[in-house]
């Protein structure tokens, strides 16, 4: 294939799929992707992120065309998108790419339901769409990373905007040329620090990107006009948001290789790096009970990680519950008083407890780069008594030990109970799984909201 550059390359990928590469393999695992983002969205349904977020949209909402999951509540196109993709990330329980760490569902899966509600979808071509989103969403992640985000980038929001553009755009039959000025627009509105992490604006940037990837490609259809380049120019977003950027992975195995098969989900409520942390507490939890449990007896707890772990999650001082999420020392503490570790024990209450501060207190980490992400070793070591080493070496909801299908169905099951009691999910689940036979996506939002 001779291109020019790599954003039309992308772009003419995009617009000639067929949705024939795609394997059963692969659909399949869209699917699981979107039963993990409708579970993660409903249990956001009594958020006070969320319900300012909404207070303040619905103010400025253009007509009444899209739903909010899980409320009684509609408002236009654009304000749905970036609410439902916030909703789906706030309790950072969605889905996570490896080796990127970019949640790649929320920002695309938003925009194209959203986009559902204006227009007639197919389940076929809607899970075809969501896949080239994700890909190439995952593509540009994997071509900045790792330099990226050690620069401070939040990867979700500033490469979810090209996922939702391009998802967006596949349905609404965008050319070529049309889909790279999209790409175009999302470049220049690619936004997302990691410094808003464990606050409420870390939702304002992943609504963004879902929000103004659909806006991207909308703008695209009037024929709004970008440049040739907006990926790998001279000052596209690949140089001036990363450093030597890996360009020839966005287009290397197009149509053999799907980066969706390189997603997981989660089974906490927590930064991704703390799932191997929180497993390994949890079970050293019966005998830390059986030794007498006393938080005053704990000398120290070391932790030996990947150094993703220590830098996202060494927060000694977690004062709300949203940052109870990426807390190492949160995580430790409430999983070796309470055995559990749901959503109840990251919120605001579970933080002022003044003995999941004094375990806190007594962690170390141990950075070790051979490590993978989804592995650690742990030393619990108290008084009068020898340390007790427990190593993972991947943990539950990795590659290497993902959640079943029927883990997944559950996961969606208790989260609308927490998010909306009373509210029976099983027919949504059924059509998920029947997705590419269902003649109206629209469906989906009518059984969610």
């Amino acid at each position: 294939m001779s291109l020019p550059n790599y954003s039309q390359a992308i772009a003419q990928f995009v617009n000639q799929s067929t949705g024939a590469e795609i394997s059963p393999v692969v659909l399949h695992e869209a699917k699981r992707s979107l039963m993990n983002y409708f579970a993660v969205a409903f249990a956001a349904g009594k958020d006070e992120t969320i319900a300012k977020a909404i207070a303040v949209l619905t103010r400025f909402s253009a007509n009444q065309s899209a739903s909010i999951l899980g409320r009684h509540l509609n408002t236009d196109m654009l304000n749905a998108a970036a609410l439902n993709a916030m909703a789906a990330n706030v309790f950072d329980f969605d889905d996570t790419h490896i080796p990127t760490i970019i949640h790649p569902t929320a920002p695309v899966a938003a925009a194209i339901l959203a986009l559902s509600q204006s227009q007639k979808i197919h389940g076929r071509d809607f899970l075809h769409a969501l896949i080239l989103g994700m890909e190439f969403e995952c593509r540009i992640g994997n071509a900045i990373s790792p330099t990226h985000y050690s620069r401070g980038w939040h990867i979700t929001s500033t490469c979810g905007v090209f996922g939702s553009a391009i998802a967006a755009g596949k349905l609404m039959n965008l050319t070529a040329q049309q889909l790279n000025w999209a790409l175009g627009s999302a470049s220049a509105q690619a936004s997302g620090l990691v410094e808003t992490l464990g606050t409420m604006s870390k939702s304002m940037s992943v609504g963004n990107a879902a929000r103004n990837g659909l806006l991207s490609a909308i703008l695209a259809a009037d024929d709004f006009a970008g440049p040739d380049a907006p990926l790998d120019g001279e000052r596209g977003f690949l140089r001036v948001f990363g450093e030597g950027p890996k360009l020839e992975g966005l287009i290397e195995g197009l149509g053999l290789q799907w980066e969706v098969l390189n997603n997981t989900y989660k089974p906490y409520p927590c930064g991704v790096v703390l799932n191997p942390v929180i497993q390994t507490c949890l079970e050293f939890y019966q005998q830390f009970q059986l030794d007498g449990g006393d938080p005053r007896s704990i000398e120290y707890i070391e932790l030996t990680g990947n150094p993703l772990l220590r830098q996202r999650t060494d927060r000694p001082n977690a004062r709300t519950g949203r940052e109870s999420q990426v807390s190492a020392q949160h995580a430790v503490g409430i999983c070796l008083l309470r055995g559990k570790a749901g959503l109840p024990e990251f919120s605001d209450a579970a933080v002022s407890d003044p003995l999941v501060t004094l375990i806190g207190k007594t962690l170390r980490f141990v950075d070790d780069a051979t490590m993978d992400v989804d592995a650690v070793r742990i030393a619990f070591k108290y008084q009068h008594q020898p340390a007790t080493v427990i190593t993972i070496a991947h943990a539950k909801g990795s590659l290497a030990d993902p959640l079943t299908d029927a883990d997944l169905e559950h996961k969606l099951q208790d989260l609308a109970a927490y998010g909306k009691p009373g509210y029976d999910p099983s027919a949504l689940i059924e059509q998920i799984w029947a997705l590419e036979s269902m003649a109206d996506v629209s469906q989906l939002m009518r059984l969610a909201a």
